[in-house]
């Protein structure tokens, strides 16, 4: 059982949050293509890491209904960024797969994300700040992994 935390670890908690919040935002926004929603673009980055889920499997990874996933993923079927592919076990089931376009705008999203982040390092922090925020993600690190 652990005990109350301590008001510095209450504060860390509350800033660590805040900056992620606003730094997902920020990194969603130098990526953003316009054409498709924050939605559809974390739907796209799910099939790049686990190709050929089903619709039931993207909405249960993204804490949705069947329903709204099916409305999240027809855009993106139409803009050719998606495919359906039958499932070599199961014939009757659908597989979901990025299209080389689909694959070719994550990561372009991707590169985006990374470059807009490191300019904003090498433009607003000295050396000496980016070893401390290499430090701090260290230690992030080992609190997201049990």
């Amino acid at each position: 059982m652990h005990e109350s935390p301590s008001p510095s670890a209450v504060e860390a908690s509350r800033q660590v949050r805040a900056v992620v919040g606003r730094l997902r935002r920020r990194l969603r926004a130098a990526s953003a293509s316009g054409d498709i929603t924050p939605g559809q673009e974390s739907v796209l980055a799910c099939l790049s890491s686990h190709d050929g889920m089903t619709v039931s499997d993207l909405a249960a990874a993204e804490g949705m209904r069947h329903q709204s996933m099916t409305t999240t993923v027809t855009p993106l079927l139409e803009l050719g960024l998606v495919q359906r592919r039958p499932d070599p076990e199961d014939g009757r089931r659908l597989r979901l797969a990025l299209t080389a376009e689909g694959l070719r705008r994550v990561e372009e999203g991707r590169q985006a994300r990374g470059e807009w982040l490191a300019g904003q390092l090498q433009d607003r922090c000295t050396e000496e700040e980016r070893q401390t925020v290499i430090a701090a993600m260290s230690i992030l690190e080992r609190l997201a992994h049990d």
